[in-house]
Parts: structure tokens; sequence; C-alpha cells
């Protein structure tokens, strides 16, 4: 079964992976190489998973594993082959289409696009959590060795296809055609469903623990019960009782039907925040508001400080290798030192590495300028046509690739006097992964072992919501300041922010000690 799940696995990321990178370049193609299209499906995608990653959760609770697994799949594979029948027929009439209906066809097009691919990432999200945070779990019988195992590999093969797939796809695009890249991701897909559908049917069969899973029950609900059996009812209360009930009964259906979605919410926010591991989850979800990684800000501000794409390219080979070696670190610590003991030495080993970042701020070389501090100061330099330039020089010269934008026609003069401060930034993301990888499996261990499983998808699904909301925190950041010489400040707040996720992981850490000598 770990064999077949880890296939099944490689060929769910290596999907994702090619499409995440395919529809980004497909929409701004599609806009005249304008990022607004973009920007929209990114804010959808977030939204969504922000607003229902606790109904999501709830739905993958309440229903069996194999048939969760099963239409997770089938709606995830059948939206990307749809999104990508309409992609093709989009990229090949496409000046037929802006004449039908004054254009508006041209609207519909876009919309299905986006709401087909937002569904097929809302599923992708319940399969997830479904197969690594669940099924994960009930195939290593609760081993925590052979669980950490099983994490371990997983993070591996995403690690691996995050940087494979997207140029393996991008390959297709640039020597063909965006068509025939359309028609590689629909067949892939398809090919990937009958595939994946067989291996985790067989695993469903082969493990017959997972086939055996307990009712849910809201704690709220026993509380009451509880409450009932303490008090003797008096008529009074079974009158208000019995009005309540029939006022509820009598709401439409939609209201209804609207009030338990609000209500299955609250719920599951609520059992995330009663879980003992809702500060090291609080803790990963800060790592996410951060521009200290390989995306397109980051690469973006490598550009305008004279990186070449080739030598960005093999800093993100580099930075693949160190993130697994952060995995193998993990297994071994874990083994050595215990599970919470390896998220203390990976969070230390994070902040240390990124402390290089912060030395890069005010190391020679940098852009940073301090007068931005200043309204007034900055105000006058603005008018005076002070040196700040936009973070991303002109769009006719972008090229999309593995999130990063590629420029030919860099202006002359904006190599800067020195790249210690370059230099510094790089090594400091680069040799972070080890500690960030780590840190991440530890936690999400930690939240397999201690959710119990009936709650295990809801509290998953509000994680992930969590995840959404500091990344969206992170893109306002770079709105708000998006000039080269501000990069210094985002840094600052990129660590402010995550050495408060570490605090978090360390307060976490003293309660779970402390509850443990106190058990001895």
């Amino acid at each position: 079964p770990k064999f077949l799940i880890y296939v099944s696995g490689a060929l769910s990321m290596w999907g994702d992976r090619m499409w995440h990178f395919a529809i980004s370049v497909f929409l701004i193609e599609l806009y005249g190489r304008n990022l607004l299209l973009t920007a929209v499906f990114g804010l959808v995608v977030a939204g969504s998973v922000l607003l229902l990653g606790a109904l999501i959760g709830d739905w993958v609770d309440r229903n069996p594993r194999n048939k969760v697994a099963h239409a997770s799949l089938f709606i995830q594979n059948i939206s990307v082959t749809v999104c990508s029948i309409v992609l093709m027929l989009v990229f090949s009439y496409k000046q037929r289409i802006e004449q039908i209906w004054d254009g508006w066809l041209t609207v519909v097009c876009y919309t299905v696009v986006i709401i087909l691919a937002d569904v097929a990432n809302l599923a992708s999200t319940a399969l997830t959590i479904a197969i690594q945070r669940d099924w994960i779990v009930v195939i290593t019988g609760y081993n925590r060795g052979h669980l950490a195992g099983m994490n371990a590999t997983m993070r591996r093969i995403d690690q691996v296809t995050n940087i494979l797939a997207p140029l393996a796809v991008g390959q297709v695009m640039t020597l063909a055609s965006n068509v025939v890249g359309c028609g590689f991701i629909l067949g892939w897909n398809l090919v990937s469903l009958i595939v994946e559908f067989f291996f985790l049917s067989r695993v469903y069969r082969i493990v017959p623990a997972l086939s055996v899973k307990p009712p849910t029950m809201e704690v709220d609900q026993v509380y009451l019960k509880l409450e009932a059996k303490s008090l003797t009812p008096t008529h009074a209360c079974n009158c208000n009782a019995s009005l309540n009930l029939k006022e509820i009964t009598n709401l439409p259906l939609c209201f209804r039907r609207f009030r338990w979605l609000v209500s299955t919410c609250k719920d599951g926010w609520r059992a995330y925040y009663r879980q003992p591991v809702f500060l090291a989850g609080m803790g990963l979800a800060f790592l996410y508001t951060t521009v200290l990684g390989f995306d397109c800000i980051t690469t973006g501000y490598a550009y305008t400080q004279g990186i070449s794409g080739s030598l960005l390219s093999l800093l993100m080979g580099v930075s693949a290798i160190t993130g697994l070696m952060g995995t193998v670190m993990f297994t071994r610590l874990r083994k050595t030192y215990g599970l919470v003991n390896t998220g203390i030495i990976s969070s230390c080993l994070h902040l240390g590495c990124l402390l290089l970042c912060v030395c890069s701020v005010f190391a020679p070389g940098s852009p940073m300028d301090l007068s931005l501090l200043m309204p007034y100061i900055t105000f006058n330099s603005s008018i005076e046509g002070g040196s700040n330039q936009p973070l991303v020089p002109d769009r006719s010269s972008i090229h999309w690739t593995n999130n990063t934008v590629l420029f030919d026609n860099v202006p002359s003069g904006t190599a800067p006097e020195s790249y210690i401060s370059i230099i510094l930034l790089f090594l400091g993301v680069i040799t972070a992964r080890i500690g960030l990888w780590s840190f991440d499996l530890t936690v999400t261990q930690l939240l397999q072992e201690n959710i119990c499983e009936s709650e295990r998808g809801v509290v998953n699904g509000v994680q992930s919501s969590m995840n959404y909301l500091m990344d969206l925190l992170h893109f306002i950041m770079v709105i708000s300041a998006p000039q080269p010489q501000h990069f210094g400040i985002l840094v600052i707040i990129s660590v402010l922010f995550i050495t408060t996720g570490h605090t978090m992981y360390f307060l976490y850490a003293h309660k779970a000690k402390k509850k443990r000598r106190l058990d001895t």
C-alpha cells in the first residue's frame, strides 16, 4: 500500500504542478500578456479555500474514505479536462469568439476557465487532506516512525515534481503551442485519473482499517446531552425548545442550508482552536507571510539587482536540493530527539539562516532607502524624480516560466555597486529551506498524531484556510511596497512574521513538555 500511495501521489502532484504553472501562463496569454486574469484567479483560489476550507474538511470527515478520495479525484481531473478543452477552443478560435455577443462570449469563457480551475483546486485540497492527512496515518497503523518516513517521502516527491513538472509542460508549450500544451495536460489527467482511481481502490481493499471510520459527533452536542441528563426538564423548557425547533423547521430550505453552512464553518474553527496543537498549526501558518522564497516576488527583485535568468534557475535547483536535505534531517532528528524537539531544532536553524537575509538589507549593494520610513522625505524625493523604480519592468519584456519572471531588456545601469547584499539574501533563503521543510514536516505530523480521527478533516481544512489567509497577507505587503527600495522592509517584516510563528511553536513545545512531565 505504501508504494501504491507513493505512485498515486506522484501522479497527482505532477498533474497539479503542471496545471498550476500552465494555467497562469494561459491566463496571461489570453488577456494580451496582462496580469489581470492571473491576479483574479489567484484571489478567487485563495478566497475560496479561505471560506470553504472548514466545509471541505467537514465533508471529508462525514463520508467514507473511498467515496471522498474517488469523488475528489474525479472532480479534480474532470474539471481540469473540461477547462483544458475550453482553453483549446478559445486559443483556436479566439478572433471569432471575440466577435460574438460584442465580446461578451470572451468574458464568459474567461469566467468558465477560472471557475473550473478553482473547482479543481478545491477538489485537490480535499484529496490532499484525505490522503496525506488521514489515509497515511491509518496505513502506517499509527506507528510514529513509519508515519514520519511516509511524510518525508511524500514531501520529497513533492519537491522533485515542483521542479520537473513545470519544466516538462513548459517545454511542450514552447516547442509546440499553447493548444498542444492544453492537449498534453488533458491527456495526462485522463490517464492519471484511471491509474490513481485503480491504485487508491487497491489500497482501500488491502488496508481493512480504512473502511472503519468513527461517526462524527459535535462537542457542543455532547455538552448539551450531559446538561440534559443532569437537569430535570420543566414544562416551560419543553415548550421553548419545541417553539425554537418549529421556527427552525419553518425556515425555507435555502436559509436552513445557509444556516447549516455557517454553523459548520463556525464549529470547524472552534474545533481548530480547541486542538492541543493549535499553537503549532498557527505557527506554521505564520510562515506563509514571507517574501523569502522562490516566488515571482523574490525572483523579480533578483532581476532588478542584476541576477541573470540562468543563474537564478541554478539557484532554484540548489534550493530544491536543500529542501530534500530538510526531509532527510527531519527523519533523523525525530528518531534521535523526538518530534517536539525536532521542531525546536528546525525552528532555530530556520531563524538562524534567515538572519543572513536581515544582514543583506544593510549590506553593501542593498537598494534599501531608510528615508522611505519618513513620508515627507519620500514625497519630496518622488517629486524630484528620485531613484524609485518599479519592481517589475515593462510587461512587454516578460516571459513566464516556473514561478519566475525573466526579463530580456533589463535597463542598463541596474546592476548594484556590490553583490554582497544579493548573495547574503539568497544564501539565507536557500539554507533556510533545510530548517523550513523539517519544521513543516514536524507540524504536519503533530497534526496527524494529536487530532482525533473524527475531526481530522475539518481541522486540516481550517489549517489550509489559515495558510491561504497568511499567504494573502504577504501579497498585500508587496502591493503596499512594490519598489526595490521597499524590499528590505518586506524582508524585515517577513522575518518578524516567521519569528512570531516559531515563538508560537516554542510556546506549544513548552506546554507539551510540561504536560508530559505532569503525566509522568
